[in-house]
This record gives structure tokens, sequence and C-alpha cells, in this order.
């Protein structure tokens, strides 16, 4: 994985801690020397703080998803909520808050990389709605072309559109997609169903599919 993380102190304890938790990790202090290390190299996550020197968070998390469905995990401070929700908007998978716990940290880059790895044999080509979801290939079409989504947005088209119909609650998707019984954060599910319509809606601002249910959560409709 790669950190980018301007701060020494941050940088050396983030690393040895999640070197503990059996991660390779690749380290840098500046965000243009992040973005060009994230092109030159094979990084399975990108952990990536928003106030950096040179490029800041956000433009290297707009740089990377221009192409690239990379797990990115977000580092914030605790009282910018601005940033949280923007970082989640531009495609972030999720974010910590400093200062953080070791265990926490790792506990959520785990879980990003769980979701980011391929469902299994088992799992079929789903048709739905005008959608070929294959879990197996962790790819999506729509209307004959691929539809580029990160792992995220992936896992929580396929949870919604596989059961049909059904009310998730914003806990029961932390659960089922973040993997998270209790660091979940329900703006995590908000932004990425943003974001998924934005990519799978004829018109987003009236999705068609990925319906709101007020005051519960989501559910996926076919007509």
């Amino acid at each position: 994985m790669l950190l980018v993380e301007d701060d020494a102190s941050i940088r050396e304890v983030a690393t040895l801690g999640l070197e503990q938790a059996g991660l390779r990790v690749t380290a840098v202090g500046d965000g243009r020397e992040g973005l060009a290390r994230f092109r030159e190299g094979s990084f399975g996550l990108v952990l990536l703080d928003v106030m950096l020197p040179s490029l800041d968070g956000f433009e290297v998390l707009r740089e990377i998803r221009r192409d690239s469905g990379t797990p990115i995990v977000m580092l914030t401070a605790r009282s910018e909520l601005h940033d949280i929700v923007v970082g989640l908007e531009l495609g972030a998978d999720d974010y910590v808050t400093k200062p953080f716990e070791l265990p926490e940290l790792v506990a959520r880059i785990k879980a990003v990389l769980r979701r980011a790895a391929p469902g299994g044999d088992g799992d079929s080509t789903l048709s739905v709605a005008g959608l070929e979801i294959d879990p197996g290939g962790f790819t999506v079409r729509k209307g004959g072309e691929e539809v580029n989504l990160t792992a995220t947005e992936f896992r929580l088209l396929h949870e919604l559109a596989r059961r049909p119909k059904q009310v998730f609650t914003r806990d029961l998707l932390l659960e089922l997609v973040w993997n998270y019984d209790y660091l979940g954060d329900s703006r995590l599910v908000d932004a990425a169903v943003q974001r998924l319509r934005a990519k799978v809606e004829d018109d987003p601002k009236q999705p068609t599919l990925i319906r709101t249910v007020r005051g519960v959560g989501y559910r996926f409709d076919v007509g």
C-alpha cells in the first residue's frame, strides 16, 4: 500500500503499525511525489492525507480516480467534517480521523482490502434492469458498455441488485459492504450511493434503480 502523509511522526507510526499487521508500505510525505509513486507502481490501497504540500489530498484523489478504482482511505482532522464529505464525494472508500488509534486504522484498512477482493467462483453473473454484474470479474456493463466502478461501489451495487425490492438500512449496508458493525458512518453509504447513481442511472437526479426509502435506507427497483 501507498501512504501519503506529510507529518513525519504520523507517517512513522502508521507505517510501523501497518507493517506489523502484515502489510507492505511505501511511505512518502508529498502529494506530488505520492501521485508519481502511484503511477509508477502497483498498489492495492492508498492511505492519503488531506493537507499535503505541493498537491493536496483532494487533487491527488481526483487524479487517481480519473482512471483507477484502487481503494483510497483519507486521513483527516477529527473536526473537519467538510473534508470528510468532500473526500467521500470525490470517490474515497473510507476515512480515518486524526488522531487515530492504530487498531482502528488497521481494522479499517483490512476491511477496505477485503472489499477489494474479487468474489468467489460461486457468484454467477447477474443480469438485472439492463445491467450485467459479474462478481468474479468485478465488472459491470450497461448497454454492453463497461461501467468504471470502485470496489466499494461494485459491492454496494451487487448487494442491492441481487435482492431487488428489499429495503436495506444504512446500518445493514455498512455491515454487508463495508464490513463494519460498529466502526461505520452512514455518510459512507450516502456518498457511495450518490456516486453509484451517477454511473448507472439514466438520470441520477431522478433515480429509477437505486431508490431512497425515506427515514430507512435504500432499495433496488427493477420496474
